[in-house]
């Protein structure tokens, strides 16, 4: 997985849809743990503790998905609002959507296009607010250089695609680039030609952020 879809924290995405009088409401939150979904589980069931269904679902990016039917048949909630998570390339979200019946029986093929329908809703109105954000996997680089080779160095590393996070300025200059994961290896590759075997540079774990160039 090279990058995924998510929520900003302390947002939440909502999106209704209403059939022969039942509404659908989903509410979708970014979690950072199992502990965290089942709090917005709760605090969803606290909120509409009149409705007649509370149904979550959600994925992490561990590959932990869970969901429950809360009540209604099998298979025609919980499921299809984790599969809309799944091809929505989400992770880390939580979705419980809230179901007010209106007194009229959907049926199975019903309850799935409802559901399914309020989580597309809650994602749609996730992504028209600028609420969705892409998560990359990243590298950090650092590299220690002179201050004569600065401005060769940051140009070949802004060719080769790398964002600058900070620069330290002391008695040397320390570059703190983060690259998409894999293209560190080209700029890698350049320092130890440029710097004939005396380059110092120090390459961290990946892990998934949000990239961005300057």
């Amino acid at each position: 997985m090279e990058s995924y879809f998510t929520l900003r924290a302390g947002v939440e995405a909502t999106g209704e849809f209403v059939d022969r009088k039942s509404r659908f409401i989903a509410q979708l939150v970014h979690i950072e743990s199992e502990e965290e979904a089942n709090d917005f589980i709760a605090a969803v069931r606290a909120r509409h503790y009149d409705a007649r269904h509370n149904v979550p679902a959600w994925i992490s990016t561990d590959g932990r998905e869970r969901q429950s039917d809360d009540g209604e048949p099998s298979r025609t909630s919980g499921m299809p609002t984790l599969e809309v998570l799944r091809g929505e390339g989400l992770k880390d979200v939580c979705c419980v959507t809230t179901r007010y019946f209106g007194g009229t029986l959907l049926g199975p093929g019903g309850l799935v296009r409802a559901y399914t329908a309020a989580a597309q809703a809650a994602v749609a109105h996730a992504r028209e607010a600028g609420m969705l954000v892409e998560m990359t996997s990243v590298t950090p680089v650092d590299v220690t250089l002179d201050y004569a080779q600065y401005e060769q160095v940051l140009h070949i590393a802004e060719g080769l695609g790398a964002a600058v996070a900070s620069t330290d300025f002391t008695d040397r200059v320390v570059l703190h680039l983060v690259f998409r994961s894999g293209e560190e290896l080209p700029f890698c590759d350049k320092m130890r030609e440029l710097m004939a075997g005396h380059e110092e540079i120090l390459v961290a774990p990946a892990h998934f952020a949000e990239f961005t160039r300057q």
